[in-house]
């Protein structure tokens, strides 16, 4: 059968959906300068293919130009189609970034925290899912069998983002049954983002090719383990020194990473929004489910808000070198770019404000009082999407970090998201995140 290699430039977008528009590889020189049309309503296509309110209508045009670095062409030596797609920026007909381009968001903000403290963000996003061809009658949680179960497609995914210039770090078989996570080796900047869409995307591309299927939903029922996306990150300075750690500190943390997660803290009931935000995402965050229900900060606890994780002596490896915090309230329902640009812009915030290094907490929050929990400063975490909204709306600084634009727009995207299932039955609305992440 004849057949011509396409390429496919793609954005995410508000619903952490990964869009975009085919041209013939052929034209690879020409549409990486010129990029393809674009339209601004877009933006406003949910996760349930329904078009929420827009400020744009039919009028205007963008355009999106694929970034060259972030290129993925993946030949899987079998009958289907070469994956090949590459990762661009949404940009208005004369060049300038577009409002709403959620990478331009992530950019402007890792851009911010570098001008303003000299200090570059490293990251990686640690992604869990579930995969259809694993026998889940005789799972065994980080069993050896598990991971035989679904090796081969494991075995492909790797050599899949070895291919495509990514280092991997972890593949595991997790504790719900069918459920794996691999996580990445950390990276500067924008590309854990990128990095983070192109293993989604492979990783669904992979399943394929196995006839089987990925979810990244954050529940698969009510009671089912979740989902999340662990967003582990620390700093480099202009040397590329790191200097998140400080020996002499209470929780390890140097004093700029110290305002840094200070400002995480205070604006994490706020930022879930961006980045636990679909109406199940709060199925997951609630006490007891090993994810996040407090904006709280904690040593080597897997349910608190901000976790620092722990460094270890064996091997050489020096400690500052490997030591990291992990935001743990996300998952896959989220753009990464609206992850990273949201927990940055909240930690630059605490910078400027030289907010005071939070203390730790310990023990299950859970048990305690609201008056107990004012005095840790910690409060629950929003428990629905619409409280998270909320929370999103009346906080002035997030308008300040994004345009007034977006943030509506964002408003109306996320509300449109939610009347589209408020009508439905709980197991129709979890069959439907399945299906879409």
């Amino acid at each position: 059968m004849i057949r011509e290699e396409l390429i496919v430039a793609v954005c995410n977008d508000v619903s952490g959906q990964t869009r975009g528009k085919g041209f013939p590889a052929s034209e690879r020189e020409k549409r990486f300068k010129t990029g393809v049309g674009w339209v601004p309503t877009n933006v406003q296509i949910t996760c349930f293919n329904t078009i929420a309110d827009s400020i744009y209508g039919s009028l205007d045009d963008l355009i999106l130009v694929p970034d060259e670095s972030t290129e993925v062409r993946v030949d899987f030596e079998d009958d289907h189609p070469v994956e090949h797609f590459v990762i661009g920026d949404i940009l208005h007909l004369d060049g300038a970034p577009w409002e709403c381009c959620t990478r331009a968001l992530a950019k402007k903000a890792l851009a911010s925290l570098e001008e303003e403290t000299g200090l570059t963000l490293l990251s990686t996003f640690e992604q869990e899912f579930f995969y259809s061809g694993a026998d889940c009658e005789t799972w065994c949680g980080f069993g050896l069998n598990s991971f035989r179960g679904g090796a081969r497609f494991g075995e492909t995914l790797i050599a899949a983002l070895t291919a495509a210039n990514i280092k991997p770090d972890t593949f595991l078989a997790e504790y719900g049954p069918g459920q794996f996570e691999a996580t990445l080796s950390p990276t500067p900047g924008i590309r854990s983002a990128d990095e983070c869409i192109i293993l989604r995307e492979l990783a669904r591309s992979t399943a394929t090719r196995l006839g089987e299927r990925v979810s990244f939903s954050p529940l698969v029922t009510p009671e089912a383990v979740g989902n999340g996306v662990h967003i582990h990150f620390s700093f480099l300075d202009k040397n590329e020194t790191p200097v998140t750690y400080d020996e002499n500190s209470a929780t390890g943390m140097s004093r700029l990473a110290g305002q840094f997660c200070a400002g995480v803290l205070t604006y994490m009931p706020a930022i879930t929004a961006f980045t636990a935000p679909s109406v199940i995402s709060y199925e997951r965050l609630v006490p007891h489910r090993w994810s996040a229900a407090y904006n709280n900060l904690a040593l080597r606890d897997r349910e608190a808000g901000l976790r620092v994780c722990p460094a270890s002596n064996v091997g050489g490896t020096p400690i500052d070198s490997q030591f990291n915090i992990e935001y743990r309230p996300a998952d896959a329902t989220g753009s990464p770019y609206l992850q990273i640009a949201a927990l940055v812009s909240a930690g630059l915030q605490g910078i400027r404000e030289g907010l005071d290094q939070p203390l730790p907490t310990t023990g299950d929050l859970s048990r305690l009082s609201e008056a107990e929990l004012k005095k840790l400063n910690t409060r629950r975490l929003p428990t629905t999407l619409e409280a998270a909204l909320r929370e999103m709306e009346a906080e002035p600084q997030i308008r300040s970090w994004f345009s007034e634009n977006f943030v509506d727009i964002y408003l109306k995207h996320k509300r449109k998201e939610i009347d589209t299932v408020n009508h439905l039955q709980p197991g129709e609305v979890f069959r439907k995140y399945i299906a879409l992440y």
